[in-house]
């Protein structure tokens, strides 16, 4: 039985379905998951995780964008 929740990401509040993996929300919020780096609620959430992390109720995510160059 799937359910909205609302959780923060980089300090602004979405809603997603109830559950969603990471890798999901990150391509519903539109960021290409292989591009960016995520905190999960504090903490670097290393990319072998991010498969089994199931988004929860005020979770807090920052999602940050690699840029290559220089």
């Amino acid at each position: 039985m799937s359910n909205q929740i609302t959780l923060q990401v980089n300090g602004e509040n979405h809603n997603c379905l109830s559950p969603t993996l990471l890798p999901e929300l990150l391509q519903q919020l539109g960021f290409n998951p292989r591009l960016v780096a995520v905190e999960y609620n504090g903490e670097i959430l290393h990319r072998q995780f991010w498969t089994q992390t199931n988004i929860q109720q005020g979770d807090r995510l920052e999602v940050v964008t690699i840029v290559g160059g220089g």
